[in-house]
């Protein structure tokens, strides 16, 4: 079940403020920096707010929330925040956690280079055939361009694919990629999913903010049987297509 918080509410903008505080916090103490993208960094920020109104604890918001009850969910070892991965194998080895909140300063400052260069050399192809539609959805990530162009091929019939979003209901509402045919929550991940079990042999790209999230998302999906599941480098921070906002 989706669960549906209003992010415009008194309640949650105090537990979001309460909880910039607590990242903030986290960075001074471990001596982290934030990622360079702000749009990340708000989005963590509001998943963690969510999930410490839903389930009093924030729990990592880019892992599912496994257990029904706080002793269940105490017995799954579901990530809270910061997660001991994060602070004993990711952020040493790769530079940031999975999240991609939190950074060593190197990383931060390399990463903000390469997103200005990113974002300079970004162009758009249009006009695919369907052996390119095909050979684009078995690759492991699309870009932007590649998206757009193969929603336009969906368009046109030359391509079947599934969009899924696997950010948060309030996420989706603010803004989303048109032609996103289902929300996935990560958080929810496995009861969302049954959706579209029947469609284990249809093609499926899959975004979020960054591309963390739908990374995560992405091997999960290959290992329950998915045919290919293409993920979106940079998520839909990078997409410069068409979106929309709002419940419909």
């Amino acid at each position: 079940m989706i669960k549906k918080i209003d992010t415009n509410s008194e309640e949650f903008q105090t537990e979001l403020e309460l909880t910039k505080q607590f990242t903030d916090k986290v960075v001074e103490n471990f001596k982290f920096a934030y990622n360079p993208n702000d749009e990340v960094n708000e989005s963590i920020q509001m998943g963690l707010a969510r999930n410490k109104m839903i389930y009093g604890k924030r729990y990592c918001p880019c892992f599912m929330v496994i257990g029904e009850t706080k002793e269940e969910q105490k017995a799954a070892d579901n990530r809270l925040c910061p997660c001991k991965p994060a602070l004993k194998e990711e952020i040493p080895q790769k530079g940031n956690c999975h999240c991609g909140i939190f950074c060593t300063p190197e990383f931060a400052q390399t990463s903000a280079k390469e997103e200005e260069l990113h974002d300079a050399i970004a162009t758009h192809s249009r006009g695919l055939t369907k052996e390119e539609c095909a050979d684009l959805l078995l690759k492991e990530e699309v870009n932007s361009s590649e998206l757009e162009s193969l929603l336009e091929a969906r368009e046109l019939g030359f391509v079947k694919f599934n969009l899924i979003d696997t950010r948060e209901w309030m996420e989706w509402v603010g803004r989303r990629i048109k032609g996103t045919d289902y929300l996935v929550p990560t958080t929810s991940f496995y009861q969302a999913l049954e959706r579209v079990d029947d469609q284990k042999n249809t093609p499926v790209v899959v975004y979020c903010l960054s591309g963390s999230r739908s990374a995560y998302c992405q091997r999960i999906m290959l290992d329950l049987g998915y045919k290919s599941v293409a993920n979106l480098d940079y998520g839909i921070s990078s997409f410069q297509g068409e979106t929309l906002s709002g419940e419909e």
